[in-house]
This record gives structure tokens, C-alpha cells and sequence, in this order.
């Protein structure tokens, strides 16, 4: 096979092109002419909370500078609401920062493997890992899929274990007609550049769970009681230490992971068109799966209800001859790819986890590992153009041995 690429055949396919638009910035210039504007945490950040919320359909939303802060307020707060120990059920195929966040907060990741049509955690693999120390499933919705059963669903309400949804690539995808990230204790949203919605940097903690809310809006800010929203719970702090300065009392060793009004501009001016923006990113998706050879790849993706993040291709089968022709032609064709899909293949191979875990835990997960060797993402986005795709599937599919 030829190791470079006439230029009028490059695609010059890049992971993301132009997810911050012109409006967005004009929405900044905007905030900016102002005479003295506020830049630090104010009313648009609020704005875009409830905004958030209501396209959502959740009560409550807090803003913060990244995804990965989102994940760890929120095992920061159920670590304060529940208890420290126990283990929480997390996936081998996600993003750092879930597992992190998990060994962060003081619990034990016990790791569960994929269903290869979601990418997302198998819901038996789920269920058999639940023990008396389970505190709560962290599953990943994985570039857009859905992961979610209702025999999960039915099986964690009966045996009263907290779901965490981490919809951090999969904006508006939805179970049974209900958005992802309304069916937990908590979900979070990553707000990151390539992402549906994106504030350049920020995430966002969602639930109906008032003392979550509540809880993880002192978190954000290094714990401060004047944080929450309640004056009455305010008014019961100062009740109770009436020594302390009542703009000054920390009721946690906490964070700060605040956002800015600049972030919050650019999500609000976002959101108008983030439900367009979904139906065309998956209806390129859907002509990239209709096209590609299932000879060669996966092209049984579970695909109801998703909201495509970016192009599945996954080998299906483990051929190293052919994932070494993919990546050849990928690069000669100047398509950016990432390998092993979200966060770089199964977390059980990574240092951070090899030294907890030991060498050899990858083998709990072995779909996973397929995923890890055989997998890659390719950037989706609205205005990716039909005859491009089609391009890329005939040269994917003209790649057989």
C-alpha cells in the first residue's frame, strides 16, 4: 500500500473545525464594551445554569471550569452526603478523570466491561460487581451512546445504589425519549472545545438532589457557606458558629473550580443552536455507519437515541495488518484521528492505574481491550459535508486484505 497520498486526495479532516462561531464571539465582544464589566462568577453564570437546567429538564445546574471538575465535586459530595470507603463502579473505557476523581475522594474503582454496541458498560458486567461496599455506578455515555438499560435502571432503584452519569461527550442523547444525564443522583457535562457545547474550557453538575446541589455548589468555591442558595441553611451555620465571620465560613476543605462570565457568554450563546448542531452531527454519523464495510468494521452500534460525538470505527476483528493499513491511510489522507476512542482505550493499561491495580488488571476487561487496539475516533462536526464522508468510507473500505 502506497505510504503517501496524492494532495487532491486528502481529506484534511481535522478532529474539530470552528465549534466556537462567530456569533459567540461577538456575545464576548459584547460583555467586554461594556464600562467595567464583570468577569469573575455573576449573573450569566447563573443565567446559564437555569438555562442549562430547563433545556435539560433537570432543577438544578452548576457551572464549573472543566468536565473533569465536574467529576470531581461530585464524588466529592457524595463522599460528604454518603460516606467515605466503599467502591464505585466505574468503566475501563472513559476519561481519566472519572477514575481519578473515584481514587481522589477516597473509594476503590472496581471496573466493569463494555457492551461493544455502546461502548459503555455492559449492564449485566454492572450488576455482577455490586457488593455490600458499592456507594455508587459512574457510567460513561460514551461518544454519544447510550448506555443506559431499564434493567439497570430497575436493578440500582431496587438495591438503592446512586447512579452518576458522565454525559461529557453525548449532549442531548436520550433513553426511552428522556435526555442522558436526568436519570441519577448527579451527571456531568463537559463544556471542552471539541465537545457539543462548547465554553472553550467548563463542565457542568446536574441533579433534582437539593443536597447535592447544594453541596457541591460550596464545593466549587473552597467550601463557603455563602454559596448556597438556601438562606435558610446559610442562617443555620451562622446559628451554629456564631464566632466565624458569616461571609467567611468553610464548610469543606474544598476547590475552587468557578468559571467566568466569558465561559458563561459563550455556553448561553451556544445553547440556542445546540439541538441543530446534534441532528446534523448524527445524521453525519449515520451516513458514515450506512457506508462503512461491516465486513471490516463495527457497524451494529446501538444507535437509538444517540447524539453522535464523534465517528466510531472500530475493527471488527483483531487484525493488526489492517489497523496498521487504517492508520497509514488515515494519516496519508490528512484525517486527524484519536486511537483506543475516549481517553485513550482501557484505563486498566495506564500507569496511574497499573500502579494501584497491578500489571495485569487490563485482562478484567477484555472487549475493552479490543477497543484499546482496534478502535479509533474520527472529529465530527455540523458542517462536515456529505461527499467528504463518502470519501473517507471508500477509503476505509478499500483497505481490505
Amino acid at each position: 500500500m502506497p505510504t503517501t497520498t496524492p494532495a487532491a486526495a486528502r481529506l484534511n479532516w481535522p478532529l474539530m473545525k470552528n465549534n466556537i462561531a462567530r456569533e459567540d464571539l461577538n456575545a464576548v465582544i459584547e460583555l467586554l464594551q461594556q464600562d467595567d464589566p464583570v468577569l469573575t462568577q455573576s449573573k450569566n453564570v447563573r443565567a446559564f445554569e437555569e438555562e442549562w437546567s430547563r433545556w435539560l429538564g433537570v432543577k438544578y445546574s452548576v457551572f464549573v471550569n472543566s468536565g473533569s471538575s465536574a467529576n470531581l465535586v461530585t464524588l466529592a459530595a457524595l463522599k460528604e452526603l454518603h460516606g467515605s470507603g466503599g467502591e464505585v463502579i466505574v468503566p475501563a473505557i472513559t476519561w481519566v478523570s472519572d477514575i481519578a476523581a473515584v481514587l481522589q475522594c477516597g473509594f476503590t474503582p472496581v471496573f466493569a466491561d463494555i457492551n461493544p454496541r455502546t461502548l459503555g458498560m455492559g449492564t449485566d458486567e454492572i450488576l455482577s460487581k455490586i457488593t455490600p461496599r458499592t456507594r455508587a455506578v459512574f457510567l460513561t455515555h460514551v461518544l454519544g451512546y447510550n448506555a443506559l438499560t431499564q434493567k439497570l435502571l430497575d436493578e440500582l432503584k431496587a438495591r438503592r445504589v446512586p447512579l452518576i452519569e458522565d454525559v461529557c461527550e453525548s449532549h442531548g442523547a436520550t433513553f426511552n425519549d428522556r435526555k442522558l444525564g436526568t436519570f441519577g443522583l448527579a451527571s456531568n457535562f463537559s463544556f471542552y472545545y471539541a465537545h457539543h457545547l462548547s465554553t472553550i474550557e467548563g463542565g457542568m453538575v446536574c441533579t433534582d438532589d437539593e443536597n447535592v446541589y447544594e453541596t457541591v455548589r460550596m464545593l466549587r468555591s473552597h467550601g463557603m457557606v455563602r454559596e448556597l442558595s438556601s438562606d435558610g441553611r446559610k442562617f443555620d451555620y451562622v446559628e451554629e458558629f456564631p464566632d466565624l465571620n458569616p461571609d467567611f465560613i468553610f464548610a469543606f476543605p474544598a476547590y475552587n473550580v468557578r468559571s467566568t462570565e466569558i465561559n458563561a457568554v459563550i455556553g448561553r450563546s451556544q445553547l440556542r443552536r445546540l439541538d441543530d448542531n446534534n441532528q446534523r452531527r448524527t445524521a453525519n454519523f449515520m451516513l458514515f455507519l450506512r457506508n462503512l464495510d461491516p465486513n471490516l468494521y463495527r457497524t451494529d452500534f446501538d444507535t437509538e437515541g444517540s447524539s453522535n460525538y464523534a465517528f466510531t470505527l472500530v475493527l471488527k476483528d483483531a487484525d493488526p495488518a489492517l489497523y496498521e493499513r487504517v492508520v497509514a491511510a488515515l494519516r496519508g489522507a490528512g484525517v486527524e484521528f484519536r486511537r483506543g476512542t475516549a481517553g485513550g482505550g482501557n484505563q486498566l493499561r495506564q500507569p496511574y492505574l497499573r500502579r494501584v491495580l497491578g500489571d495485569d488488571a487490563w485482562k478484567q476487561c477484555p472487549r475493552a481491550d479490543h477497543v484499546h487496539f482496534y478502535g479509533f475516533y474520527i472529529g465530527n462536526y455540523p458542517t462536515l459535508d456529505a461527499d467528504r464522508i463518502l470519501r473517507l468510507c471508500d477509503l476505509l473500505n478499500g483497505l481490505a486484505g
